[in-house]
């Protein structure tokens, strides 16, 4: 448990240079405080104690804007950044090294059970007002802009953004988006790629 307490300072004291202090994240950062209550209440949760988890987790979103399910399985260093009105639902996953902003949902869309909510991959930052809804993944290293709302899988390392999100940076190049009219038809290009290899051929022969 201390050793958890000591990565989410240091996380936290890594990503926002406002950080002065231990003591200073410690005692006055209300993500910390979140995320530190929320392994209290997700053990209870695992040891089928749900009503104190549920107590502890209401508790914590009334003293801190953000409320996290204890149900939700959030690896390490997550680190919630001013955290105003952050939602965690209780079937969201978070990996390792991620980044959360004021003002981000990951929730349901009301049409799925069991697995509702986001799987959110390692080292991955979500911008402040982004909604990210429903039981896909979001792939490591990506990033989803500022007010962003996300409906579908996000792969690794892309940018995602606008209403709905869509992949505007893929591996560190821009995405042209074709629209959905004259989008090319693969089994046409597939044909398109034959009869250029039988005109070679054709030719070769020919000359021969």
């Amino acid at each position: 448990m201390f050793d958890k307490i000591k990565q989410d300072i240091k996380c936290v004291k890594d990503r926002d240079p406002a950080a002065r202090s231990s003591i200073e994240v410690l005692l006055l950062y209300p993500g910390f405080k979140a995320v530190r209550m929320y392994r209290k209440a997700h053990w209870l949760h695992n040891k089928k104690m749900f009503f104190l988890a549920r107590y502890i987790s209401q508790r914590t979103a009334k003293k801190t804007g953000i409320e996290i399910h204890p149900g939700a399985k959030i690896g390490d260093r997550l680190f919630i950044d001013h955290g105003t009105g952050v939602v965690i639902g209780e079937t969201a996953e978070i990996g390792h090294d991620v980044t959360i902003y004021q003002g981000v949902t990951l929730g349901g869309t009301g049409k799925d059970t069991g697995k509702r909510h986001p799987t959110i991959g390692n080292n991955v930052m979500i911008g402040s007002g982004a909604k990210v809804l429903g039981p896909f993944k979001v792939g490591d290293n990506s990033k989803i802009a500022s007010g962003a709302v996300v409906l579908e899988e996000i792969p690794p390392n892309c940018t995602a953004v606008g209403v709905p999100a869509r992949v505007v940076i893929m591996d560190g190049e821009k995405v042209d988006y074709l629209d959905q009219v004259n989008m090319p038809d693969p089994i046409m290009r597939e044909f398109e790629q034959l009869q250029k290899r039988i005109e070679a051929l054709e030719s070769k022969l020919r000359e021969e």
